[in-house]
């Protein structure tokens, strides 16, 4: 077993248990949504040791989220609760888009002082992404001082940009969210991310953007994704899948690429790793499936 480390905002979700959109929909489901900690749900689900760390509320939704995670094997030992600040809380409306009501939560109290707090001397390999960047001062602040704790100890740093577009604009995120990814040795970005904020069309114009990023992969929705290692590239088409509701589907790619990576797997498994996770939730309105992985904490 690998050992994996996320860290990152999750909220509670609420989304109709079938594609309908929430004024039309009459049964819901609550659940953990945030990605970083999905990610961590699909590494283990795929065997290996997943921690999550954040900031949540002492509340109802925070020890929901907690009791989930652990049943889908993450170790979240190490989350703080917070007594002032509530849990954030989104709403998934199939067809219509998402809705955020995270303003003073928790998580963005992150700060760099919590990064002592985390288990990073555990961990094979680090996640984060750009949503935490975008939460506040203090939440940038941390995601600094992790990228600096983690390379001073030594351990790889993986980084999805994770653009949204609803937390902070383009003018601002552009700059940060590349000189994260410059920092990191392992990125994850959606072609359509880099056109956005950085206009770059293609997979290569991406990688003349970071050249110097060990381990690059670039996303490009039901067309496939590349994996660009030590100058090499290599590309795996999406599977062919019916979509009911694609939030999570990225988040799931990550999560099945980096369990891939902690098996040692070749670059070209580690893709199609990544497509096979993205499949399952593509076919539902849930962040990630359900698998009961509950796993012995060491």
């Amino acid at each position: 077993m690998g050992t994996i480390l996320t860290a990152g905002e999750t909220m509670a979700m609420l989304t109709p248990r079938t594609a309908q959109p929430v004024l039309e929909a009459q049964e819901f489901r609550l659940e953990a949504g945030g990605a970083e900690s999905n990610v961590a749900v699909h590494v283990a689900a795929l065997g290996h040791h997943a921690h999550w760390f954040s900031r949540l509320g002492a509340d109802e939704l925070g020890t929901r989220i907690l009791h989930q995670l652990a049943r889908n094997g993450v170790i979240v030992d190490h989350v703080v609760l917070d007594a002032v600040r509530p849990t954030g809380l989104y709403v998934k409306s199939p067809g219509i888009g998402v809705s955020y009501y995270r303003r003073g939560s928790a998580a963005s109290a992150l700060d760099a002082k919590d990064v002592e707090s985390m288990p990073l001397t555990a961990a094979d390999v680090v996640h984060v992404s750009g949503i935490t960047a975008a939460l506040s001062a203090s939440a940038r602040a941390f995601l600094d001082a992790v990228f600096t704790r983690a390379r001073s100890e030594g351990i790889p740093i993986s980084f999805d940009v994770n653009y949204r577009a609803p937390l902070w604009p383009v003018s601002d995120a552009a700059p940060v969210l590349r000189a994260l990814a410059e920092r990191a040795d392992i990125v994850f970005v959606g072609r359509d991310e880099a056109e956005t904020l950085w206009g770059c069309f293609t997979a290569d114009e991406v990688h003349e953007l970071l050249p110097d990023v060990p381990e690059l992969v670039v996303k490009d929705g039901s067309v496939g994704a590349w994996s660009t290692v030590r100058g090499q590239s290599v590309f795996i088409s999406s599977h062919r899948v019916e979509v009911v509701e694609p939030v999570g589907a990225g988040d799931a790619f990550s999560g099945g690429y980096l369990a891939a990576l902690l098996d040692g797997a070749s670059v070209a498994d580690r893709l199609r790793a990544g497509h096979d996770r993205a499949a399952l939730v593509l076919g539902t309105t849930a962040d990630f499936i359900e698998e009961r992985t509950e796993r012995t904490k060491t």
